[in-house]
């Protein structure tokens, strides 16, 4: 009974300060730079609010070909498509993206421990990283669609 009380405990405080601190992540979403002007609204909410899109939603995941996926807003390249796998979460999943390809940062929203990732180049929101991936490595990148452009060889 104790230890459901502490984690109980744990759970309401992280919710407090996630939304405590809501206010100053937005503030600095707002401030990174859009570099695609015709990114649209979805595509903003989801890359500086760090928003998500619905799952099941996006058309690449059914993309098969060969080749390489890009950031949405700046155009770097993120996965190669020998790393993507049906993960059967909805959204596209990689298991593991080109090398200096993203930042990571602890995000606890929504009670929860998750492990976000940005763009190096640009700062945009992609997703989160899992460690249930089917690889040696258990990583699974689980990216919002709209937020890649998807360029075949």
């Amino acid at each position: 009974m104790e230890f459901v009380k502490r984690k109980f405990i744990k759970i309401i405080g992280i919710s407090i300060i996630s939304t405590i601190l809501l206010p100053f992540t937005i503030l600095k979403a707002s401030t990174k730079k859009i570099i695609n002007p015709n990114l649209s609204k979805k595509q903003k909410n989801i890359m500086f609010k760090e928003g998500t899109e619905r799952p099941f939603s996006s058309k690449l995941l059914n993309e098969k070909r060969r080749g390489f996926y890009h950031c949405a807003n700046c155009g770097a390249k993120l996965f190669a498509s020998t790393s993507k796998f049906d993960s059967g979460t909805g959204w596209p999943s990689f298991t593991e993206a080109l090398p200096g390809a993203f930042k990571t940062k602890t995000d606890y929203s929504f009670g929860m421990k998750r492990i976000e990732y940005h763009c190096a180049t640009c700062g945009a929101h992609h997703g989160h990283v899992f460690d249930d991936g089917p690889t040696e490595s258990r990583k699974r990148f689980c990216s919002n669609g709209l937020c890649l452009i998807f360029k075949p060889e």
